[in-house]
């Protein structure tokens, strides 16, 4: 018998990163033989009912993994409720699997889907420090200030301050500049967010690494 707390099984089961597994439980989605937990609750998985949105979790499971250019248009999480299609349409496997390195709507470039959320916790949280590179249009000319405000750090609306980045200028178009971003964090739409703060307003962004993970010919 091995009683662990029921996010970690769900993890190990491939149904995303252990905080991933917490919003199921908290949003009332998993029960333990037949009742709706808590977050914190455990289980035994070798013994106990563990069923999320009414299906049965397997008991072992044969780890997937799929790099996906994610194209325009597709959302990164599965979202039932959401008309958009998502990044699992493109794959059409029924093993539920989830994306390392989420991509906003209109972002596209690598991302990683897989049902080992230890692989994915490592590829994702912070203290890892896995680079993530993008190349990122702005509808803009950068000047030498902006582009040192942007490797040094912004700070946020929040008065959160983003970590150093590396930011080089790849080529420029006839109404923008391409950049090749490279973060050791991922904050949600934060390229977006960062651009517009200090006035480069942000046309097209593709992830082309992930850590030792490249888009290449994908």
């Amino acid at each position: 018998m091995t009683i662990e707390r029921v996010q970690k099984i769900l993890a190990a089961a491939g149904y995303g990163s252990r905080r991933a597994c917490e919003k199921l439980i908290e949003a009332g989605r998993v029960k333990v033989n037949g009742k709706i937990i808590g977050l914190g609750d455990q289980a035994d998985s070798s013994s106990d009912s563990i069923a999320v949105d009414g299906k049965l979790i397997r008991k072992t499971i044969q780890k997937i993994y799929i790099a996906l250019n994610k194209p325009k248009g597709y959302l990164s999480d599965i979202d039932l409720n959401h008309p958009r299609p998502t990044v699992n349409d493109l794959i059409g496997l029924s093993e539920p699997l989830f994306a390392v390195g989420r991509l906003d709507l209109e972002s596209e470039g690598l991302i990683l889907m897989t049902n080992d959320g230890k692989m994915a916790n490592r590829l994702t949280h912070p203290r890892y420090e896995h680079e993530k590179e993008y190349e990122v249009f702005v509808i803009t000319v950068p000047d030498e200030e902006q582009l040192a405000i942007w490797r040094r750090g912004v700070v946020m609306e929040d008065g959160y301050r983003t970590l150093p980045a590396k930011v080089e200028v790849m080529n420029n178009a006839n109404n923008g500049t391409w950049l090749r971003i490279t973060l050791k964090e991922g904050k949600k739409r934060q390229i977006r967010k960062v651009g517009a703060r200090i006035g480069l307003p942000v046309g097209k962004i593709k992830r082309v690494r992930i850590g030792p993970l490249k888009l290449g010919k994908l």
